[in-house]
């Protein structure tokens, strides 16, 4: 599934409209120079302002990829990824600038207002004609939506749902992992779309929903009354959908950033930060 509802699926308009200044180093296509850098030292990086490092990012910026609405404060999932980017990279906190650029802005051809922006990308060949994409910084998980109160909504482990009326859209990885993860007693229902499998948990038809975990956050907090992420599953075999930071088509800082989140992904610091903010905070424990 791609990305993005508001906050995990559909893409929410910015309510800040974004400046309109051309980055150092474009051509008429507004692609970057794709020349590469000496090294991948502030001093040697073609970023729109010497010495410092731009971040994009859309308007609202939803809990738990941003704390408060501002992701200048370190404080979320992306907003925390973005800064330990910039660090790996050789900038300081105050070395940091954020911008605010609207979600299809950001993977739209053309000139960028940003270095690289950070908003639950999910890295795609189409989109990939139009911009390029960091190494992935999150493996999309799966995870387990239900009702307070219901059948579902107290289970702790795997087991715990192996009884329970399960529910998916027909012909994604999330119906992939009912069936390789949780082995159901009975054959899971399948739903055309997530909204009408959203339907069917409200109407009591199934007890507990999966989705992508962006998409259980989003479906707990703001559509479904009662919701609530039970807890993610373990990983599947397939191929996980990853999100990727997004710089322009050709950006000579690609493989400088992609560089920099290999190097958070092998220290085990992307690992930490998905502990700290998507497991811990977001409320959505790891099933087993």
């Amino acid at each position: 599934m791609s990305r993005r509802l508001p906050a995990a699926g559909t893409a929410i308009l910015a309510l800040l409209a974004v400046a309109a200044c051309a980055p150092a180093d474009s051509d008429d296509t507004g692609s970057a120079s794709s020349s590469t850098p000496a090294s991948c030292a502030p001093a040697d990086l073609k970023t729109l302002t010497a010495n410092t490092i731009t971040v994009g990012t859309d308007k609202p910026a939803y809990s738990p990829w941003f704390v408060d609405d501002e992701p200048s404060n370190g404080k979320g999932f992306e907003s925390a990824v973005a800064y330990a980017v910039a660090k790996q990279l050789g900038y300081t906190d105050d070395q940091v600038k954020w911008e605010t650029v609207t979600f299809n802005a950001a993977v739209q051809p053309g000139r960028k207002t940003f270095d690289f922006d950070i908003n639950q990308f999910s890295i795609t060949d189409e989109r990939k004609q139009a911009v390029d994409f960091s190494s992935g910084y999150y493996d999309v998980a799966q995870a387990v939506v239900a009702l307070k109160g219901n059948k579902a909504a107290s289970a702790k482990s795997l087991a715990d749902l192996k009884d329970v009326k399960l529910g998916a859209q027909v012909g994604t990885t999330s119906y992939n992992a009912i069936t390789s993860e949780i082995d159901p007693s009975s054959t899971p229902s399948v739903f055309d779309d997530n909204d009408k499998a959203k339907l069917a948990l409200n109407n009591g038809q199934i007890d507990a929903l999966v989705v992508d975990l962006p998409t259980a956050l989003y479906l707990s907090a703001a559509e479904l009354d009662d919701g609530v992420v039970v807890g993610q599953l373990p990983a599947t075999t397939d191929a996980a959908e990853q999100f990727g930071l997004v710089l322009s088509k050709g950006s000579s800082l690609t493989s400088c950033v992609s560089g920099a989140v290999d190097a958070l992904r092998e220290d085990g610091t992307l690992d930490k930060l998905k502990t700290e903010w998507l497991t811990e905070s977001a409320g959505a424990p790891e099933l087993k």
